[in-house]
């Protein structure tokens, strides 16, 4: 109900806060001017009928009475595969299970009151090649991973939750005891892992608690997400569990969610490394393209939205009719110092409510290795707009100058209402910065200033 009424919020206030300038076109374009598809606005929900026979785990012996499924799952689901398809249906109780991977046909659905819950068993989820922070490696899987499916579907009104408090415990721990420890370091599953699909519909449900990275998303096209809470409040503080990872992914939509976790709400993925846009050395990476972010509430979260920091190419970004509840940032690009970058054409709009940075653009050097390379990659950021945006924060413009590491041009901030305790502005950082309309604690922005 929470979701529901946060949801509506955004529908009744962000209408009413911005008007269109006048005689203004209406069109609906990615940032580049192209016409956004006509499936972004297929947004009707998941008709289970039309997905196959519908198999109740409770009919295969699988029960929630705390022991772990992982062998019984895996084998209903293969078994549904063998038929020709159809949707596992998890009725109302708490199911544990490990590392689980359906099949092409296969669909997976929680009733309202069904829980699937990870096991704390590292075990459970078996080492192999995987994709993660930006390489495609040997590690572990998600909780619920789906691969080379064409119209994968996870629907209902349940939960999944990654049971990720031990996880965490673990990675503090061993951070206390080697402050050099990263995310690979400690091993954690994801949540949900969607590689090499087409035609994918993450609905409905609620993510929670997830180990690490809550949805990763990789090499994969028409992806919706939408009408989902994705949270991990702790109790402890739950180290890199962002909620949506997009990696190197064409036509992804996020839609009426709501996300509070503790790292960024929406990153974008795509590799990382001296040679990371080498398609030669790096088949494995690639840019992503085409993706909307709109009608979100984001909750306590880093970024609204993060470009990196493992990341190559990032074309046509639009995140709108979002209402932020305590963001640290509302728009951060990391430019990474090993990595040649390319985020453009990003447009953030229509946008109420509280962050720390209204902009933040810095070097991000945490764990970088140029691997011999003697100087770092050259990166950019280029055809940035920011309109339409009431905003209380704590930095208008955290934008660092580092002309050796990256250029950045074509910025456009219009119709702008900030309250900033810091609210300094270096236009000058910027090639070509077009001003309209930015208000900053009541005084009129402009190049002069």
């Amino acid at each position: 109900m929470k979701r529901i009424l946060l949801l509506l919020a955004v529908s009744i206030i962000l209408p009413s806060t911005f008007a269109r300038r006048k005689n203004e076109p209406v069109r609906d374009v990615f940032p580049d001017g192209t016409e956004i598809p006509a499936w972004f606005r297929d947004t009707v929900r998941v008709d289970l009928s039309g997905l196959g026979k519908q198999y109740l785990v409770t009919d295969y012996g699988i029960q929630p009475d705390g022991q772990v499924y992982t062998r019984q799952i895996q084998a209903l689901i293969d078994q549904v595969a063998e038929k020709g398809g159809g949707v596992i249906v998890v009725p109302p109780g708490i199911y544990e299970s490990g590392a689980i991977f359906f099949r092409q046909g296969t669909h997976l659905h929680l009733q309202r009151g069904a829980v699937l819950r990870g096991s704390t068993n590292i075990g459970d989820f078996p080492v192999m090649e995987t994709r993660i922070e930006g390489q495609t490696c040997q590690y572990y899987p998600a909780l619920v991973n789906a691969d080379s499916i064409d119209g994968f579907t996870l629907t209902g009104e349940g939960t999944i939750d990654g049971h990720g408090q031990p996880y965490w415990k673990a990675f503090w721990q061993r951070r206390a005891w080697n402050p050099a420890c990263t995310n690979k370091d400690e091993q954690r599953p994801r949540l949900l892992y969607i590689s090499n699909c087409r035609n994918v519909r993450v609905e409905g449900v609620t993510l929670q608690n997830s180990p690490f990275w809550t949805c990763h998303v990789y090499r994969s096209e028409q992806v919706r997400f939408q009408h989902l809470s994705i949270t991990s409040p702790g109790p402890r503080k739950a180290p890199s569990t962002d909620a949506i990872d997009i990696d190197a992914c064409r036509n992804v939509l996020v839609r009426a969610c709501y996300m509070s976790v503790d790292d960024d709400a929406i990153a974008l993925k795509g590799g990382k490394g001296p040679w990371a846009d080498d398609p030669q050395k790096m088949p494995e990476n690639g840019p992503n393209e085409n993706v909307i972010i709109e009608d979100c509430i984001f909750g306590s979260t880093h970024s609204c939205l993060t470009c990196g920091s493992e990341s190559i190419l990032d074309h046509n970004i639009l995140l709108r009719r979002i209402q932020v509840g305590g963001a640290s940032n509302l728009l951060h690009l990391k430019m990474r110092t090993d990595t040649p970058q390319q985020y453009e054409f990003i447009t953030v709009e229509d946008i109420t409510g509280q962050a720390g940075n209204f902009l933040l653009v810095k070097a991000w050097s945490q764990f970088a290795d140029l691997k011999g390379r003697t100087s770092p990659p050259m990166s950019y950021g280029s055809h940035v707009t920011m309109r339409r945006i009431k905003l209380d924060c704590q930095t208008f413009f955290n934008v660092t100058r580092n002309d050796d590491q990256y250029k950045l041009s074509d910025f456009i901030f219009e119709d702008l209402d900030v309250q900033a305790r810091d609210s300094s502005f270096h236009p000058e950082f910027v090639d070509g910065f077009t001003l309209r309309n930015v208000r900053v604690n009541g005084s009129l922005k402009d190049r002069q200033q």
